[in-house]
């Protein structure tokens, strides 16, 4: 069995040039200071955010400026392993230890030695194999498959998902104690729409990227797209943003379909704690702080239909502080997810 992580075909410390993160919004520059500290501790980090928002970025970033630079990179989608072979993709495994098993693999974590491993889609990861990972990060140690003896390890995991973890753990999908473990700093992606003075230079970044893909020397987007971009509402995010960049590139005389495609932006949700410009309280208004916090936690949670990760971004605060709050706020809610914790809803 021939693997990308054999012992014949070791991987090579990267020499890519550092990757940057595109934007100079409120938004995007509090997640770059914190890849500025992350890159050099070594632990575990949490990413989330919506589909195409740049998670797989911010987990390069995060290698690039930290101390594991010029060590490997290694990426893994955990929705795209094959269930019989994910043990032996993330810890290796022993020749013959299984049919088709032709030579010694190193797997994933002894692939990424000194650097970082990055888990995208983690809470794809099947539920039997949550329990060995969780055992990989607290004693840093592998047993390749039909090994007897541990291998340490020295990695930095990094872990990317939209989804909220904590009704997977609800559910009885995902781990506890691994969530808690993947969590010992979160790192959230603010989707597009959030940051959209940071569109234009997405748009000259893409659009100069398919100029030297296509060999079109000094070729732009026209205003029009840009206005247009900045009142789409961007439900695939960045991604979505480069897709279309991209098709307007090979089919420029389309621009129009192309650009009749995009949305106009919906009415946005304001954060709860948002006075209109021309509000004021009156008297029979509360200026309790405690009352204050816990309104806006149920206006959030209300905004977001219940999704933790949003209604976190949406306050500005951790998924952490989020559950917290809404225990508060939210009582008998949080009683209900208890039970659910304690008795998974079946499938």
């Amino acid at each position: 069995m021939n693997s990308a992580f054999s012992s014949k075909s070791p991987i090579e410390p990267t020499r890519d040039p550092v990757p940057r993160l595109v934007g100079t919004s409120p938004a995007i520059q509090r997640v770059e200071q914190t890849i500025a500290r992350v890159g050099n501790v070594g632990c575990p980090v949490l990413v989330t955010g919506e589909t195409g928002s740049g998670k797989d970025e911010v987990a390069r970033a995060i290698h690039a400026a930290g101390s594991r630079a010029l060590r490997p990179f290694v990426a893994i989608n955990c929705a795209g392993i094959v269930s019989t072979l994910a043990e032996s993709l993330l810890f290796g495994h022993e020749k013959g230890s299984f049919t088709g098993a032709d030579e010694t693999s190193t797997g994933a974590f002894r692939a990424a030695e000194g650097g970082i491993l990055f888990l995208d889609e983690i809470g794809e990861l099947a539920l039997d194999l949550q329990p060995k990972l969780l055992r990989v990060l607290e004693l840093r140690e592998v047993v390749p498959v039909g090994g007897t003896r541990p291998v340490k390890v020295d990695v930095q995991v990094i872990a990317a998902t939209n989804r909220d973890l904590h009704r997977e753990v609800a559910a009885g999908r995902f781990r506890e104690d691994l969530l808690y473990r993947l969590n010992t700093i979160h790192m959230v992606v603010p989707p597009l729409r959030e940051r959209r003075d940071d569109i234009p230079q997405f748009a000259a970044h893409f659009a100069a990227d398919c100029a030297e893909r296509f060999d079109r020397s000094g070729w732009t987007l026209p205003d029009e797209a840009i206005r247009r971009f900045m009142e789409h509402s961007w439900p695939g995010n960045v991604r979505e943003l480069r897709q279309t960049i991209l098709r307007i590139a090979i089919f420029e005389d389309r621009l129009e379909e192309i650009l009749a495609e995009l949305r106009p932006l919906p009415l946005e949700v304001k954060p709860a704690t948002a006075l209109a410009p021309e509000a004021k309280p009156t008297d029979s208004e509360t200026l309790n702080l405690d009352d204050l916090r816990r309104d806006a936690v149920r206006r959030a949670l209300t905004a977001t239909e219940g999704h933790y990760g949003r209604a976190a971004a949406l306050l500005g605060i951790s998924a952490k502080t989020m559950t917290k709050l809404a225990a508060e706020a939210c009582p008998g809610e949080q009683a209900k997810r208890g039970r659910r914790r304690r008795k998974p809803l079946p499938r």
